[in-house]
C-alpha cells in the first residue's frame, strides 16, 4: 500500500521526525514523507537519505502572523490522490488543516498533540505568563476560540486516530475532536536492539533532550545549584541536545542561570552516538517538561538501566512506575533536589530503579508501534479492495 505521511515541518531532530524516520524504515508498507517546510541539515541525515519531498513552503516561526500565513498554505495544498491509497496526518497543530482538500481517499491521525496553544491547559497557563502586553490577550482569546471551531471540521474526516499517549487521547475527547470509537493509544518508542543495561554510574546527572523553553531545563538547573549548595558532593549535572534558531535566547538565559556552577555542562547538537555514551556512564536523569505528551527520553533512560527522576504529569506517568523503575515528583527545584540527594547518598537504590528499567521499556518498542499502524493499514487496504 503506497502511505502518504504528512507534517507541516521537518526540521529538528525531536521525537516527531524520530517517528517519521522509524514508520518509513520498519513499516511493511510504501511510505512518502511529504512536508511543508524541510531542513536536511537540522534533523536526521537518515531522512535526508530516505527522501522527503517539500511542498509549498512556510516558516518555522511561531508568530500570530507566520502561523496564520503557514495555517493559510496547508489549508490551500493539494497533493495528488493518484499517488497514494493512504494518507496519515500528523498531527501537533496545523497538520489536520490539510483535510479539507485532501480526503477522497482515506485519512489517519497521528496525533502526537492537538495544538497546545489551544488545547493543553498547563501550556496555556504558562504562555499567558510570559505574555509581556497583556491587552493582547483578548486578541489571542478570540484567534484560538476561531481555530477551534475550523480545527473540529478538519478532525471530521479522519477514519482513525493515533494517539501517542493517554494523556493525548484524553486531550482529544476533551476537546471533542473524535469520538472514543475512532481512537487508539500507539505508543512510539525505542530500539528493542537497544536495550542493555549499563554497569557504568559516573556522578553525573543527564538532562538529555531537544532544549526549549517547553522543556523547562531550568527545573534541572536550579536543582542541581540547590543540591550543589545543601548536600556537597564531586558530581555534575550534564545538559545535552539541539537548540534551534528561535530557542536561541531561551539556551542563554539558561547558560545565564548555570554561571553559578563550574560544574554544568552543556553539548549542544550530539550525535545519536554520543548521546548513547552519555546515557551509559550517566548516573540517572532527569526530565523536567512540565506537561510533556508522552517523552522518549525516559524510556531511553529505562533503556540503558539508568532510573529518570520526572515530572509527575503527562506522559511519563504512563511510562515510568515510581519507586519502581524511576521517580515521579512535583514539578519544583525542592522536590527534584530531594531525590536527586537519596540518590546520592543511596547508589544502591539507584541501581536497583535501573535493573527494572529494561524490562518496562521492552515494553514500548518501534516494532510494536509500527505493526499498530501497519495492521491498521492492512486493514483499510482490504476495505478498498472489496470495494472495488
Amino acid at each position: 500500500m503506497r502511505v502518504a505521511v504528512y507534517h507541516p515541518w521537518v526540521y529538528l531532530k525531536s521525537g516527531l521526525e524520530r517517528t517519521l524516520l522509524e514508520l518509513k524504515r520498519r513499516s511493511r508498507h510504501d511510505w512518502t514523507i511529504l512536508t511543508s517546510h524541510y531542513d536536511a541539515e537540522g534533523t536526521y541525515p537518515e531522512l535526508r537519505d530516505m527522501g522527503v519531498t517539500e511542498l509549498k513552503r512556510v516558516s518555522v516561526k511561531r508568530r500570530y502572523g507566520t502561523v496564520i500565513r503557514a495555517a493559510a498554505t496547508v489549508v490551500s495544498t493539494r497533493i495528488n490522490p493518484k499517488e497514494y491509497d493512504v494518507l496519515v496526518i500528523s498531527c501537533e497543530g496545523l497538520g489536520s488543516l490539510l483535510n479539507f482538500r485532501n480526503h477522497s481517499k482515506p485519512v489517519v491521525c497521528l496525533c502526537f498533540t492537538p495544538l497546545r496553544a489551544v488545547y493543553d491547559s498547563f501550556y496555556r497557563s504558562t504562555r499567558f505568563q510570559l505574555v509581556g502586553k497583556k491587552w493582547l490577550l483578548p486578541m489571542i482569546w478570540m484567534a484560538e476560540t476561531s481555530f477551534r471551531c475550523i480545527d473540529r471540521l478538519a478532525w471530521r474526516y479522519y477514519s482513525r486516530v493515533f494517539c501517542i499517549s493517554e494523556a493525548i487521547k484524553k486531550r482529544v475527547l476533551k476537546a471533542r475532536l473524535a469520538s472514543p470509537d475512532r481512537i487508539e493509544v500507539a505508543y512510539p518508542g525505542i530500539d528493542r536492539r537497544r536495550i542493555e543495561a549499563s554497569d557504568t554510574f559516573e556522578p553525573f546527572f543527564f538532562l538529555p533532550g531537544r532544549i526549549m523553553w517547553t522543556k523547562n531545563v531550568e527545573l534541572g538547573i536550579e536543582a542541581f545549584l540547590r543540591l550543589q549548595r545543601q548536600t556537597p558532593c564531586d558530581f555534575e549535572l550534564v545538559i545535552a541536545g539541539m537548540v534551534d534558531a528561535k530557542s536561541q535566547p531561551y539556551i542563554k538565559h539558561l547558560r545565564e542561570l548555570a554561571a553559578e556552577s563550574d560544574k554544568i555542562r552543556f553539548i549542544i547538537g550530539p550525535s545519536d552516538e554520543e548521546m548513547f555514551d552519555l546515557y551509559k556512564r550517566c548516573y540517572a536523569t532527569l526530565f523536567t517538561a512540565f506537561n510533556e505528551d508522552l517523552g522518549l527520553t525516559p524510556l531511553e533512560a529505562m533503556t540503558f538501566g539508568k532510573p529518570p527522576i520526572a515530572v509527575r504529569r503527562g506522559g511519563p506517568c504512563e511510562t515510568i512506575t515510581d519507586r519502581v523503575n524511576g521517580r515521579l515528583t512535583d514539578p519544583t527545584p525542592e522536590a527534584f533536589c530531594t531525590i536527586m540527594s537519596e540518590f546520592v547518598d543511596n547508589p544502591e537504590t539507584v541501581r536497583e530503579l535501573g535493573r527494572n528499567g529494561p524490562e518496562q521499556a521492552g515494553k514500548f518498542t518501534w516494532d510494536v508501534f509500527v505493526a499498530q499502524i501497519d495492521d491498521y493499514l492492512d486493514q483499510v487496504s482490504r476495505e478498498n479492495h472489496a470495494g472495488e
